[in-house]
């Protein structure tokens, strides 16, 4: 499916809403927003696919999430990365085009600013602030699939999801999270009967309630302490190596 393409006068607002750029100072901000784009990704449309070559680097702004997906041999996939406001994905980490290892597919529809895989590396080369913030994140981006990968062998399913959950209103800012239970169980790696038990579980524990399509977190707090301390651990070395991660509600 073709991503629609918005007005060019809301790129440096939306700048602003995402982490990695708004650490930019004005003037390489100004410089880099001639070469972005906006557009509008709707659930499941997939920015690169396994083997494909990475032509552009997307910038999630507002509410907007892209998962890195590892596509097994079976079709199946299992989620490695939940990437939202905080960072970027796709010809980000590495220089020039490259093959894509994993599949990046959006989970939420929104906004996300686009650039060529070309005229950021230009940028990277022209403007030294630009990529220092780069590097740094790919730092953490490295961290939080190294902690993903011990989460998804460490915690229980409970834990995951209350992570996951959480991890999702950190990044929309918001306890609402438009979530189908079959996408759910994708990015747990579970069969859906079984994350409608640990749902099940969490809202008679009183830390969710469901409306229509969306999951709703009732109890943030409680929740923080059904979670594991992954999402913890991610967001202090985000803090610690780029001074910035999106605050989700109380």
């Amino acid at each position: 499916m073709p991503l629609r393409i918005q007005r060019q006068a809301h790129i440096q607002t939306l700048m602003r809403d995402n982490s990695l750029l708004s650490l930019l100072d004005e003037g390489v901000s100004a410089k880099l927003a001639a070469d972005m784009e906006a557009v509008h990704l709707d659930r499941g449309d997939i920015l690169v696919d396994v083997g494909e070559t990475v032509k552009y680097a997307y910038f999630p702004c507002n509410g907007t999430m892209v998962s890195y997906l590892v596509v097994l041999p079976n079709g199946s996939t299992v989620e490695t990365g939940l990437i939202g406001r905080e960072g970027a994905v796709s010809g980000v980490v590495s220089h020039g085009s490259l093959p894509a290892f994993a599949r990046c597919e959006a989970q939420t529809p929104g906004p996300s600013l686009r650039i060529s895989v070309a005229d950021l590396d230009k940028a990277r080369a022209a403007w030294p602030q630009l990529d220092k913030v780069l590097v740094c994140y790919s730092d953490c981006l490295m961290a939080q699939v190294f902690q993903s990968v011990a989460c998804n062998a460490s915690h229980t399913i409970e834990q995951r999801a209350a992570k996951w959950l959480i991890a999702v209103a950190e990044r929309t800012g918001s306890p609402d999270i438009g979530l189908e239970q079959e996408q759910f169980a994708s990015m747990l790696g579970v069969g859906r009967s079984y994350v409608t038990r640990v749902l099940s579980r969490l809202r008679k524990a009183g830390l969710l309630s469901n409306r229509r399509r969306l999951i709703c977190i009732s109890d943030m707090k409680g929740l923080r302490r059904t979670a594991c301390a992954c999402n913890d651990i991610t967001r202090a070395h985000f803090k610690t190596v780029l001074g910035a991660y999106p605050t989700g509600p109380d």
